[in-house]
């Protein structure tokens, strides 16, 4: 049943969508069931159960993470996903970004933690998420900002910002990298100025591939497809408005009961589990 039922999704999905498929609390069987079937893509809401399935199937499953993740669960979570897709609060951003970059992941050394940020798209006050100016001012702050050795690049680094003293702010931003070294950050539009504060954020620990959002939970196709459109515009301005974000292309929207809508607006990624699984075994 399983793997007819993958097959069945697989033979309607276009060219560039894929299939999550959202086995949590499923047995490790019905994964492999899947498995054999041709699934490789993974989603897992729990922190315990995620940790626990992962030495349990083929080292090339790829794992993604898509439920509601608390700070002191990153350990169990972060080491084995391949994309975090819930990233639901600056809160958490700044935890994540803090765990990669204390445990060797950045994006100078090609191993940062991919994520999604997700938008707080439905009408339910229960539902997490960023909001859309949130999302935007993380964009834009990541977007801003090129990176550069001073070691490697010191000829790209503004005069001015040579003859600073301490974090340089403005044009020219300071991070620590995780050699102890300094990152220049060049933003367009500001002078140069000294703070003695500390340095502005950098998120050098993750990559944003996209977003992620959860339609409305209703039987009403017009306010499911005034979410997706939502989402899917939001993700358009900052395709638009920030072309420096090259990964941003991802964009989760679509489960067992709407992602034939969501294909409508452009999603990359589907999460499907009792289309595929049946019912939770709880």
């Amino acid at each position: 049943m399983i793997a007819d039922n993958i097959h069945s999704i697989l033979m309607e999905l276009p060219q560039g969508v894929r299939l999550v498929a959202v086995s949590k609390f499923h047995p490790v069987s019905a994964l492999e069931e899947a498995y054999s079937a041709g699934q490789r893509v993974f989603g897992e809401n729990r922190p315990q159960e995620f940790a626990a399935k992962v030495p349990q199937m083929p080292s090339d499953v790829e794992w993604h993470f898509i439920g509601h993740l608390q700070t002191n669960k990153l350990k169990l979570v972060l080491p084995y996903a391949a994309l975090v897709e819930s990233v639901d609060s600056i809160h958490l951003l700044d935890a994540i970004d803090k765990w990669a970059l204390e445990n060797g992941r950045s994006v100078e050394g090609g191993n940062p933690v991919n994520i999604l940020l997700e938008l707080h798209l439905g009408a339910e006050e229960t539902k997490s998420g960023l909001s859309e100016e949130e999302i935007l001012s993380v964009c834009r702050l990541i977007s801003d900002l090129s990176f550069v050795r001073r070691s490697d690049h010191l000829k790209d680094v503004p005069p001015a910002a040579r003859k600073r003293e301490g974090p340089i702010y403005g044009r020219g931003r300071t991070c620590p990298t995780p050699e102890g070294g300094q990152i220049y950050e060049h933003r367009r539009d500001e002078t140069y100025e000294t703070n003695k504060e500390r340095p502005e954020k950098c998120y050098r620990g993750v990559r944003v591939k996209g977003l992620m959002g959860m339609a409305t939970n209703t039987d009403d196709e017009t306010v499911i497809r005034a979410d997706f459109e939502r989402i899917a515009r939001l993700k358009r301005r900052i395709n638009e408005e920030f072309p420096s974000l090259v990964d941003f292309t991802e964009l989760s929207i679509g489960m067992s009961s709407d992602w034939r809508i969501a294909v409508e607006y452009g999603a990359t990624l589907v999460r499907i589990g009792s289309a595929i699984f049946g019912p939770r075994s709880y």
